[in-house]
Order: C-alpha cells, then structure tokens, then sequence
C-alpha cells in the first residue's frame, strides 16, 4: 500500500512520549461488501440479468476511527463477523474500501493468512524471495537473512521443494519466518500466533515479543483477551462493523466480554459458528420449580448461585466466593456433587467434588438439600468465570443431572493489570560470592527473604455445609 505519512526509518527502541508518530491512521473507515450476484461485464449480460433479484449490500465496517502510534502494540477483539479480518486487510491495502482511508508510515508485512502469497509451483526458496520482493525488500537483504529464515521455520531439507508439496504447518511456518525475520516497519497479524506444534508456538511469541522490544509497531486481531492484555498497549473492540471501545486494554477486554452477554450478540455469534456461546450437549440453564420433567432421574438439581456476587462489583484476587448448590434426592442412591470452574474461554481452572472435600457422605433421605461451598483466598485473576455443577455416581461412571446456571458466573478483575490466570505467591533469595578471592571468607549468603508473603496452602474448595 502506497504510504501517505512521511517515511519511517526504524528504531532501534521502543519510542515514547512526545517521540510517538502515528504508523497507521484510519480515518472514517467504512466497507460495503454486495453479495448474490455478479457484475454484468457485457450488455447481453446486463439484458438477462435486468429482471434478475438486485445483489444485497453487507455493511462490514462503518465509520471506524483510530491511530496506532509508532512502536505501539495495538490488539483488535470482536466476535466473528465484526469486522477484525476486514479492517486488517484494508490496512493491509489487500482490499479497497468503500469511503474513508488508510494511512501507513514505513514498510508493512501481513500475516493474514500464513502462506497464503506463495506460489505453489515454486520451490520454499523462490517464495522467500518473491515474497520479500513484495514486500518491497531488497535482494540484498534477504540474502543476509536468508539462513536465518530457512533455520527458523525448521524447512532445511525441504527448503527447495515445491509449496505445493508442503503440509499446511510447513507453510504456515515458512510464512511467520519470511514476515517477522524481515522486520518490518508495521507487522499485522491475524490470529496467527498458534501455528505448528508448541515448540514453534513458543518460538512464535518469543519473535513476537522480541518485535515489540525493538521499537516496531504491531497490530494483532485475537478472539483471545489473555493473549491481547499480554501483547498489547491498547485495544479496539470491534461488535457488526461498529467501534465499541478504543483505548486501554483493561477496559477493552471488559468491553469485549460485556458484548457476549449480549443476546443479539450471542445469537449472532452462535449463527457464524463462535464456540464462545455453546455449551455440552446436556447441559441446562433453566432453574427452578419448572424441572419437573427431570425427575425420572434420582437426582436434580434445583439451582446454583454465587452469593455476595454484585453485577457492578466484581470479586478481587484473594477474596471468598461462594457457591450455593440446591438439589431434591428423590430416591436414595450413592451420588456425589462435583463442581467444574471453567474460564471464559473454557479452559478448566478447578474440578472438585463433595468426595473430596466432605468427610461423610451426603444425606442418603429423600429430599430438599442445600450445599454451601466456600473458595477461600481466590488465585484467579482477571476474567470470568463460571460453575457447573454435576450429580453422578461416585465413580463418575453415570452423570444423573448438569446445570450451568448464569447465576454461577462471577466476574474477578484486580486493581493492577493483571497477566496469566492464577495469582501464585512466591519467595527470593539471593546467594551471591565475591566475584575475586580475597582474605575475607567467601560464599556468605545474603538472603533477601521472600519477595512477597509467605505462601501458604489451602483446599481448592473450601468447607462445605449440609443442611437437609
């Protein structure tokens, strides 16, 4: 894409303050896609086709606004089909819009899609070279990096091997290697950070990382907050083409995570195939005196709920949290009451049950029974959460009933920003000699104690009252 900022040389840091420029400015950004029916490119065509349905306008973007500073990380979060993928491409200059603008400083590299520019019938080398050629680097210099990135993308013994020939990883690996080693001026990637196995994955954010420190600037599209609060300065949310939020990433990413509480958003996420909304098949939302249904099994649970969970307050690192789980035994058979904590982006952060943590079993009368369990000193950091809970037998073996009420979801988020998923004490010292022999005794340890509280061991779940 032709750049209409003044030129941008680099910097061998990270510039701040008053040295920021801008490296990408969208100004008034709109993009009308028309889908259903293709151009008339003749007049016989425009004759058949005149009584023909008129094509319908999607509206991808509309009036999306912003600066990305030199040297500034930048994120984009948004469900599918808010826009991400669009907005990157027409600052990639891959896609033209419909009004508004795009201007870059420096040279671009974009990993839209890994491997995506290659030429299929020539050989790992020959792209390497096209491919920076168009980028606009010189022979000369691909030459110098030539070795380097051939050895990063772990392509030795293939390098000369037609791309056709490559498995999808190979190339999505030649793809990251020819984009990060040539060290652009401004890098956008779109969720392209998981390629090949986890060796490679690592090797991926420590380029990242290491692109960062250099001074360059990045703009990275994630369906992932954690990944977004790790890597970047600040954050635009993107919700049907629209801006919702530009600026911090903390407010970003609760931006983000408001919008899928949305129901016309969740509808519309779950219509493009977003697994932020799905749940395991079995797995009921509904509480109350409306279960009747369910009862031809032994056990149901009735409801479940955080208590002391304000919708404006949410819970601090550190503090209690409380789960009451209501159930009806409706004949007497050996069961136990598991409790499963997932993230939002579903990952399983604890799974316990009334086995673990009771030193009896549970009430074997028929009846109404209410659980009452207890976190105590949270690890969670920021995010959101949800319980769901389970009746099965005690070697799980039968699951009798599952719920994941909205009433067992709460909110954590700190008054520093957060990084990771669990807060973890830890302790440092120091054990230094002197760097040359001398006639005082040497290897005296120097202990700094521990660099935070001393860290302490507590049950995952804590004490659990029955009350029948």
């Amino acid at each position: 894409m032709p750049s209409d900022l003044p030129p941008h040389t680099g910097s061998p840091s990270r510039p701040t303050g008053d040295e920021r420029r801008p490296a990408i400015a969208v100004e008034q950004l709109s993009k009308a896609f028309r889908i259903g029916a293709e151009p008339a490119k003749t007049l016989k065509d425009r004759l058949l086709s005149f009584r023909q349905h008129q094509p319908s306008v999607v509206q991808a973007l509309t009036g999306v606004d912003f600066c990305v500073e030199e040297g500034e990380s930048f994120g984009i979060l948004g469900h599918n089909g808010s826009g991400k993928s669009t907005l990157l491409k027409l600052m990639a200059g891959t896609i033209r819009p419909t009004s508004g603008r795009v201007r870059v400083r420096g040279r671009l590299s974009a990993l839209l899609e890994l491997g995506a520019g290659f030429h299929p019938d020539l050989s790992g080398r020959e792209n390497i070279y096209l491919n920076a050629s168009i980028l606009g680097f010189p022979r000369e210099q691909v030459e110098r990096i030539f070795e380097e990135i051939v050895s990063f993308a772990e392509l030795e013994e293939f390098v000369d091997l037609q791309v056709k020939y490559y498995s999808s990883g190979m190339t999505a690996r030649l793809g990251f290697a020819v984009a990060t080693n040539l060290e652009p001026d401004v890098l956008l990637v779109d969720e392209v950070l998981a390629v090949g196995d986890e060796a490679f994955q690592l090797k991926c954010m420590e380029r990242v990382h290491r692109f960062r420190s250099l001074g360059r600037t990045m703009v990275i599209v994630s369906h992932g907050p954690e990944l977004v609060r790790e890597l970047c300065d600040r954050a635009l949310v993107l919700e049907r083409g629209r801006m919702l939020h530009v600026g911090s990433v903390g407010e970003a990413i609760e931006t983000y995570r408001a919008a899928l509480h949305d129901p016309s958003t969740r509808s519309m996420a779950a219509r493009s195939g977003d697994g932020s909304s799905r749940t395991t098949s079995g797995d009921r939302s509904s509480t109350g005196a409306d279960r009747t249904a369910d009862e031809a099994q032994p056990v149901v649970i009735r409801s479940a709920e955080v208590v002391d969970a304000g919708e404006e307050v949410p819970f601090l690192p550190g503090e209690t949290v409380r789960v009451v789980v209501r159930y009806r035994l409706i004949e007497p058979v050996e069961f136990r009451i598991r409790l499963a904590l997932r993230s939002q982006d579903n990952m399983v952060m604890m799974n316990r049950s009334t086995t673990d943590v009771l030193d009896e079993p549970l009430p074997a009368e028929p009846g109404e029974v209410e659980l009452r369990f207890a976190i105590d000193d949270l690890p969670l950091l920021d995010g959101t959460y949800r319980f769901a809970i389970v009746a099965e037998t005690p070697d799980a073996s039968h699951v009798y009933d599952r719920i994941i009420p909205p009433e067992a979801e709460f909110t954590v988020k700190g008054p520093d920003p957060a990084f990771g998923r669990v807060a973890m004490d830890i302790s440092c010292s120091v054990h230094a000699a002197p760097a040359e022999p001398s006639d005082h005794p040497t290897g005296d340890e120097v202990d700094q104690g521990p660099a935070t509280r001393p860290s302490r061991r507590r049950p995952a779940a804590g004490p659990v009252e029955v009350d029948s």
